[in-house]
């Protein structure tokens, strides 16, 4: 199993470190409101863009605080996982993509922007208030686009686990990165089949309670392993 060079100290720098808030003011908090219609928006574009299928999605919990991780090999990804959870989610979506229109619609829809560069106590603690009201976050473990195989895992998801207590739900996007479409060349074939595989919910860690970086590193080392096997899975079950 490869470990992500980088682990203890994300961990560290998550707490201790403070990045400037934006120019234009402070945050506000991430919307539940927002979420739902992010939720309505993601299902309808689901629906009307690609053949998707979705399984396990029954395995989400109905309440308390969730994370949803999913694995990233194409752009579409967070939208299909939004638009087919059956709860609202707010995602953690790189600072980058908040400019201009785009940008203060997904902070309207209940979006979080986080800097994949620094340690962002405004995004953590925008990701923590979330858990903390038992709202589901949604979370790309791998930091960014890859093969999207959890084959290198950044710390944040287990520390954010260990730290509110929300039980973590595996999710495979599978399909999104396979062919492209003639029409719209930086998406996947429109009507084209995608599969949205779910696994079965888990809390991270040994039940102790414990912080310590020992404990973070075992809690990254479980988190990988149990997305890398509900990857498999999803794979076999759906023949990608």
């Amino acid at each position: 199993m490869r470990r992500h060079p980088r682990r203890g100290a994300e961990a560290s720098r998550l707490v201790t470190t403070a990045t400037p808030r934006p120019a234009d003011g402070p945050r506000p908090d991430p919307s539940p409101r927002g979420a739902v219609v992010g939720h309505r928006i993601g299902i309808s574009l689901v629906r009307s863009a690609w053949n998707t299928r979705v399984l396990g999605a029954w395995r989400v919990p109905g309440t308390g605080p969730v994370i949803l991780a999913g694995n990233h090999s194409h752009n579409v990804d967070g939208p299909l996982v939004i638009g087919t959870s059956p709860r609202p989610v707010h995602f953690l979506v790189k600072r980058e993509a908040f400019v201009g229109p785009a940008g203060a619609a997904m902070r309207a829809l209940g979006q979080i922007a986080v800097d994949r560069g620094a340690a962002d106590r405004g995004a953590v603690a925008d990701t923590l208030a979330v858990l903390r009201a038992g709202g589901v976050i949604g979370m790309f473990p791998e930091g960014s686009r890859g093969a999207g195989d959890f084959a290198a895992l950044r710390s944040g998801l287990a520390w954010f686990a260990l730290r509110s207590g929300a039980a973590v739900v595996p999710v495979a996007v599978l399909g999104s990165s396979e062919r492209r479409s003639r029409v719209l060349p930086g998406l996947p074939p429109l009507r084209g089949r995608l599969d949205v595989v779910y696994g079965e919910p888990f809390h991270p860690g040994d039940g102790s309670g414990r912080r310590t970086r020992a404990a973070l590193d075992a809690a990254t080392e479980q988190v990988q392993e149990r997305l890398a096997a509900h990857l498999a899975s999803a794979r076999a079950l759906t023949a990608r």
